[in-house]
């Protein structure tokens, strides 16, 4: 960004998260960004994690040109057949028991939804999440957020509880080689028994939590989180923004434990980049909720023009097979990051499913202590020869990069990161030892 772009953001902008990066886009197509002068970079983040197609994929510009000019917006009250197409269309890919449908605008309105539904559904209120979890920035939502922004603002909802995610590279129970995530969870109900008023409500939870350092769920982890849920008659919200529609090699990364949670909830991948989100819930949950006067009135609640989009989005991943493609570009991915990981002493772990993988940023293996400060210098020179990376800084974590790019992405593409990646390790080493 030059100075008189710095300036002008500077004066007008407020800054709602760390510091906004210098390079100011300009057009994007496919895995690629581009700035007014033409200099590209490969976006391994898909945007927000949500492009999952890549950037203006055809079929989703043609949608919004044909639907923008068709139909965008209604009253809240009324429905639109690219609304109910879309709702035949994600319980035909769910399991039974995920049978009713809303059609919201974001991830952390999903969440409200859902966090809404299972407290009129329980009668309770207490909602436990992991201790590292994001799940939006609205009063629900991130009263179940624990990863950051919970500092400064006075109290958050009443009956918020946490227990610690499994860390299988930094774990608390046990070292890695003996680390007991079942005892681990155990002990984390224990604890929410001992807290609880006697009114749970439900448990939400990522199968990676991703703003959490790419903490992937061992398998097995949901069906005991089911267990303990169906033992204490609370709800099982699974939050698959950043893992549904394909990215973990699975149409949901919740399908590797075999259960079905009495709630799902998309967003970021639904829209492709736009603001879609979905939740979606069993017939018997819907019914009860409806007769005891569930609300949620949005201004945007089941537009058609998002609507229409998730079509294409859905029309596209199931008609190309991008789940399998996702699994297959992952593992070329996940091994070529491994083959960092025995190059150089910093990299201490990586981690993830399919096109979501992590990793971490240490001083050394032996250590395994965070470096959060070479992190920063790797995301900075990354981006200078043009490959854009999201790293999150988590207490008693090194730096963890967070690399999803589209399942669009071209093996050629992932080769191409990967150099950016080696090379970007090797300058920020050098300059720090300088």
């Amino acid at each position: 960004m030059d100075d008189p772009t710095r300036a002008r953001a500077d004066d007008a902008l407020i800054r709602y998260g760390g510091k906004f990066s210098d390079f100011v886009a300009a057009s994007a197509k496919g895995s690629f960004i581009y700035d007014v002068r033409g200099r590209r970079v490969l976006d391994f983040t898909s945007g927000q994690m949500s492009a999952i197609l890549g950037h203006a994929h055809p079929a989703i510009v043609e949608t919004v040109r044909r639907s923008i000019a068709m139909l965008d917006h209604l009253f809240s009250g009324m429905l639109s057949e690219p609304v109910i197409a879309l709702a035949e269309a994600l319980k035909n890919i769910t399991p039974p028991g995920l049978d009713r449908v809303l059609l919201l605008s974001t991830g952390a309105e999903s969440n409200e939804a859902a966090l809404k539904m299972a407290r009129l559904a329980t009668g309770g209120y207490e909602v436990v999440g992991f201790a590292q979890s994001w799940h939006g920035m609205t009063g629900g939502a991130a009263s179940a957020t624990y990863a950051a922004g919970r500092r400064g603002y006075g109290p958050l909802g009443v009956g918020g509880l946490a227990i610690m995610a499994p860390n299988l590279f930094r774990p608390s129970f046990g070292a890695p080689s003996s680390y007991d995530w079942r005892a681990e969870l155990d002990y984390g109900f224990d604890l929410v028994d001992r807290q609880s008023t006697g009114a749970l409500a439900a448990f939400i939870a990522e199968p990676i939590l991703s703003s959490g350092g790419i903490l992937d769920l061992p398998q097995g982890y949901l069906s005991e989180l089911k267990q303990h849920c169906e033992k204490r008659q609370m709800k099982l919200i699974v939050d698959e923004a950043q893992t549904g529609l394909g990215r973990t090699g699975e149409m949901f990364a919740f399908s590797r434990d075999a259960i079905v949670p009495d709630f799902l909830t998309l967003s970021k991948t639904l829209g492709a980049g736009l603001p879609l989100a979905a939740v979606l819930t069993s017939a018997e949950i819907e019914e009860r909720c409806h007769d005891r006067g569930f609300l949620f009135y949005t201004t945007h609640v089941s537009d058609p023009l998002p609507a229409s989009v998730g079509l294409a989005v859905l029309d596209v991943i199931v008609r190309q097979k991008l789940e399998k493609r996702a699994a297959e570009a992952g593992l070329r991915l996940r091994t070529a990051l491994e083959n960092l990981r025995d190059e150089f002493d910093c990299i201490g772990d990586v981690r993830g499913r399919g096109l979501l993988l992590g990793v971490e940023i240490v001083k050394d293996k032996k250590s395994r202590k965070p470096d959060t400060a070479l992190g920063a210098r790797i995301t900075d020179k990354a981006m200078e020869l043009g490959l854009s990376m999201n790293i999150v800084n988590l207490p008693g974590m090194g730096g963890v990069f967070r690399i999803a790019p589209p399942l669009t992405v071209t093996d050629e593409e992932i080769d191409l990161g990967v150099t950016i990646l080696r090379d970007a390790v090797r300058g920020a080493q050098a300059y720090g030892a300088s």
